[in-house]
């Protein structure tokens, strides 16, 4: 048996870790993960003023206007996470996250000086305010709406890598971006060894429970590292749409399973937002999750795995 071969990247202001079944594969398979990481980026990014999707926020006003073929998927992910969380997880979250200064890459935002900046809270205008036409692609925001496609263009950038990098090389392979995982192909034959944790920077051989998966994908959602303060407020990345405000800190992480990485990253963002609702939701669409109150206390849902120590 082949012995696998891994390599790790900066990427989309995180880590991208890259796993492949055979070692020999790793070359042609990193090809595969930067060339997606590079469109996603291009394309989604909303710290890049010269990406599509800062030029589509920095137009919106009503107009319908013609988009790339990655950003129509993009967004149609995005608007399908929504419709089936019932808008907690919203992609118009865009000026609710610039007024609470999530404004840049989260490097910058972490360190700059925040003592004279202002925050401020607005509701996402809802996804029914974005106007996507599949036969045309072409989309039409409403005056106001900003899109962020944090929740999902992550997840969706791993299923995408996984799938290419797959068929590009014919072994199994695990795509990890930020602790957004998707698998795609043949697996090892005990499953990928995947560490749960609240920082996805942690250490395979840190300590935590360790699952293996062999197919779709698994997200981990969290308020403990996107963090930073203006002024005296601090502030997380995790925004219920109703009220722009960052979310109770219920759940320090949830991760789920899924059938893909941007199943699984929806649903553990929607169960961060839900807070006490989580285990119910989750339970009623079979998911299965871990949770960890924020006192440490674990909450499993469904067919969750059984843990073993790292």
């Amino acid at each position: 048996m082949s012995a696998p071969g891994s390599v790790s990247l900066p990427a989309l202001g995180t880590t991208a870790v890259l796993w492949t079944s055979d070692a020999e594969a790793l070359s042609a398979a990193t090809i595969e993960l930067q060339r997606e990481l590079a469109a996603i980026d291009e394309t989604c990014s909303r710290f890049r003023a010269d990406s599509e999707l800062s030029r589509l926020n920095h137009s919106a006003g009503g107009t319908r206007v013609t988009i790339s073929p990655l950003l129509a998927e993009a967004v149609r992910v995005a608007l399908r996470a929504a419709e089936t969380t019932g808008g907690i997880v919203d992609p118009t979250v865009g000026r609710s996250l610039r007024l609470l200064g999530y404004d840049r890459t989260f490097t910058i935002v972490r360190s700059r000086d925040s003592i004279t900046m202002r925050v401020g809270y607005a509701p996402a205008p809802g996804w029914r305010s974005v106007g996507l036409d599949d036969e045309t692609r072409t989309l039409r925001l409403e005056p106001g709406t900003e899109l962020d496609l944090g929740a999902t263009a992550k997840a969706l950038a791993a299923d995408r890598a996984a799938q290419a990098a797959a068929m590009r090389t014919g072994c199994g392979v695990l795509v990890s971006l930020g602790g957004d995982i998707a698998v795609s192909g043949r697996a090892p034959e005990e499953g990928w060894p995947v560490l749960i944790a609240d920082d996805h920077r942690a250490r395979l051989a840190g300590p935590g429970p360790v699952v293996a998966i062999t197919s779709g994908g698994l997200a981990t959602s969290s308020t403990e590292v996107r963090r930073w303060r203006v002024g005296e407020v601090e502030l997380h990345h995790i925004v219920d749409p109703r009220t722009g405000t960052p979310v109770e800190r219920v759940w320090r992480t949830v991760t789920v399973a899924a059938a893909s990485c941007v199943d699984a990253n929806t649903a553990s963002t929607a169960a961060i937002v839900l807070g006490c609702d989580a285990p119910a939701w989750l339970e009623a669409r079979r998911l299965p999750a871990r949770l960890v109150e924020a006192g440490g206390r674990v909450v499993t849902v469904g067919a969750w795995p059984t843990e073993v120590a790292a």
